[in-house]
Parts: C-alpha cells; structure tokens; sequence
C-alpha cells in the first residue's frame, strides 16, 4: 500500500477551513486581513543600541509574518469557503441520491463509511443544526459531527455496522466523551441497529439513538408533524394549531412552553415532549 503523501502546513489550513461553514472561512479571512494588515504596514522601531536588538529582531519577525500572513491567511480560508461550498452541493447531491434510491440505485448500505459521515452531516444540516465534519481517520473513530443549535452542542457518532447490533459499550464511551465536552446533548447514528441494553443505557441521558429506519425517514423527509397530545402542566399549554414542528433534536413532537427564567421570562417557545430528557427548541412564529 502505497503511502500517503505528507501534506503541507496550507494544504492542512486550506482543508481544515473546508469543513467549517462557508461563512465562518470567510469571516476568518477579513479577520486576519483586519489583524495582520495593520502590524505588517506599522514601521519598524529605529534602533537606539546594541541592548534593543532583542526586541528590534521580534518586532521584525512578527511583522515579517504579518506580511506575507495578510495575503496567504485569507486566501487560504476564502479557498476554504469555496471548497465548503462545492462539498455543501456534493452533499446534497448524495443526500438526494439516497432519498431517491430506487431511480439512483445508491442506498445507505452501499455508501462508504466516508460518504456516511457525509451524508448524515447533511441530514442534520437539513434540520437545522450546524454542523462541523471533525474527519476522524477511519470508520471506528469516537466524534464524527459537532452539531450547534442555539448556544447548545451536540456531538454525533456514525456507526455504519451492517451485520451487527451496536452494542451498549459504544454508548457508554460515547457518554463519557459527551461529559467531557460539555456537550448538552448526542446523537449515536447507524445503518443497522441497536441492541436492547444500549437502548437502556441511553434512556435519561439525552442520547438519542438513529438506527437505519428513523435515519432513512429523516432523509426521506416522511416524518408529519401531527398535533400533540396535551400536557397537565400549569405552564405548559398544548397546542391547538392543525399542525405542530417536530423537535430539531429528537425529531418528537412539540408543545407550547413558557419560560420561566432567563431574560425571556414569561414568552412562550416550542418545547420537546420529551423534556428534560431532551431540551429541544423553536421560535413560536
């Protein structure tokens, strides 16, 4: 097997900024350009004796740096920008390609674990989140997708196990690494199926886990938003709408919350029915 080829320090920037959201790149060009545009035009010190040759030096490495960094740095992160761009639409197209199966004959059994990654990275896109592709280095690897909703993250691990059930200690290193990253929530998303301790496990802890079923739905677009059943709750009111969103996060049902602390006191929301175990939300439009 032939090596892969070492990249260079750009190439790395320039495919680190790919994953990220095309705006944020762009954001990090015009910042860079903001910051290093005014250190590499600023004129050196002059030089009064031997004991400021020290900082005399520093200051002309730094703005050597700033230099030719105000010119690499956004063109690096603008190429970045377009590049996420091209994937967004590369993405979409695999996510089309799966929903539509039967005309393309590409489903999510056939996919590599790559592709699966993507694919699934779209499907949040689709629901709201945004997302960050972490390109782990292979199929088993811990964090997949960094989703954010809010000021609230989420983490996602992809699973695409074919022949086997992922088990209950998938779902309990997941946890661990969930606690560790403060994340407010995570999702464990396979092609297959879940065995019934991971489902146990995962039950209270704000994990929700997508087997192939509920991933091909939400791909699919078949889910209905169908009025939900009313809660006995002095501050929660069940909604009489024709309709109702479904949650972001869970893909459950939504009522009618108020708030009850924080700076929107007294507003109301759309809140999961699944709450506390889920806490996700909408704008009551």
């Amino acid at each position: 097997m032939a090596r892969r080829r070492r990249a260079s320090l750009i190439e790395d920037l320039i495919e680190i900024a790919s994953r990220l959201p095309w705006w944020v790149s762009l954001l990090i060009a015009v910042g860079s350009w903001l910051i290093l545009h005014p250190i590499a035009d600023k004129s050196p010190d002059t030089l009064k004796g031997a004991h400021q040759l020290g900082p005399f030096m520093v200051g002309q490495i730094f703005r050597t740096f700033a230099f030719f960094g105000q010119f690499v740095l956004p063109a690096v992160f603008v190429i970045g920008a377009i590049g996420s761009v091209l994937a967004r639409a590369e993405r979409r197209r695999l996510r089309a390609n799966v929903a539509n199966a039967r005309e393309s004959g590409q489903t999510i059994e056939g996919i590599s674990w790559r592709e699966f990654e993507q694919l699934v990275g779209e499907t949040f896109r689709c629901k709201g989140f945004t997302v960050i592709e972490k390109g782990g280095n292979g199929p088993d690897g811990g964090v997949d997708l960094v989703l954010h909703l809010g000021t609230d993250k989420y983490l996602v691990q992809c699973k695409q196990w074919k022949a086997i059930n992922v088990g209950v200690t998938v779902i309990r290193e997941f946890f661990g690494v969930m606690a560790a990253e403060g994340a407010a929530g995570g999702f464990v998303v396979t092609s297959g199926r879940y065995t019934a301790e991971a489902k146990a496990f995962a039950e209270g802890r704000n994990i929700q886990l997508v087997d192939g079923v509920l991933l091909k739905r939400w791909i699919s677009n078949r889910s209905t938003a169908t009025p939900a059943a009313p809660e006995s709750s002095n501050t929660d009111k069940a909604t009489e709408l024709p309709s109702v969103p479904l949650c972001p996060v869970c893909n459950e049902h939504m009522v009618i919350r108020t708030a009850k602390r924080g700076s929107n006191i007294g507003s109301e929301f759309w809140g999961c029915t699944k709450f506390p175990v889920c806490r996700g939300v909408r704008k009551l439009m």
